[in-house]
């Protein structure tokens, strides 16, 4: 389980989509507040679905072979396909991203509440999807799996919450930095390459080990 979150947790922290999102939410006016209800909406997100998982195993990881095991394995095997699937997708529609520079402009004028709003839509779903799946192998009886949830919520959330305390910090500096990030942004819109691999690599995995856990 342990390695598991920890790749799914990279992935996460280094997909570029909720990075630039966020980016762009604290390089606009009182950006440090709006980043705040940013980064509390996606952690809160998190957290309710590891709550979620846990209630309904009790904290206690299935029984091997029993039919939640196998369920699990085989929801964590779809997400994977899926996973494949959509960074196939996205190989097909490289070069054909679409221009965002009309959200860029709209983004200026967002409240705290678009940009909790903004940290849902811009979540990677199959990911956190296979991390849920992932959770129900989790044993609460034992305080490593305390940790690896911790450690998981805190390393997918790793690059967002770097950036804000870098901006509340040293909100000068930030604010230049940013900047030069936004610019460099909106010059290079196609950032498809790092999504894809991402979504690539962690589908293979969890197909792999899936299916080798299903046939052993």
């Amino acid at each position: 389980m342990v390695l598991d979150l920890l790749l799914i947790a990279l992935a996460i922290a280094l997909d570029p989509l909720p990075i630039t999102g966020f980016v762009l939410v604290l390089s606009t006016s009182n950006g440090i507040w709006k980043g705040l209800a940013f980064i509390l909406t996606w952690l809160a997100s998190f957290v309710a679905i590891i709550a979620g998982v846990l209630l309904m195993t009790g904290g206690e990881p299935p029984p091997p072979r029993s039919a939640p095991s196998t369920a699990a394995l085989a929801g964590k095997l779809a997400i994977g396909v899926g996973l494949v699937l959509y960074a196939e997708r996205r190989r097909r529609n490289l070069g054909k991203e679409p221009k965002s520079s009309g959200f860029m402009s709209r983004i200026e004028r967002i409240s705290p509440w678009t940009a909790a709003g903004l940290a849902l839509l811009l979540q990677p779903w199959g990911m956190i999807a296979a991390g849920a799946s992932t959770v129900v192998s989790a044993d609460l009886g034992h305080a490593a799996s305390y940790a690896a949830l911790m450690g998981y919520v805190l390393l997918a959330s790793s690059s967002l919450l770097t950036m804000e305390l870098y901006a509340t910090f040293a909100p000068r500096t930030a604010h230049v930095r940013l900047g030069r990030l936004r610019a460099w942004m909106e010059r290079h819109q196609d950032k498809a390459l790092v999504s894809l691999f991402l979504f690539l690599f962690l589908g293979l995995w969890l197909v792999g080990k899936s299916i080798y856990q299903l046939t052993a």
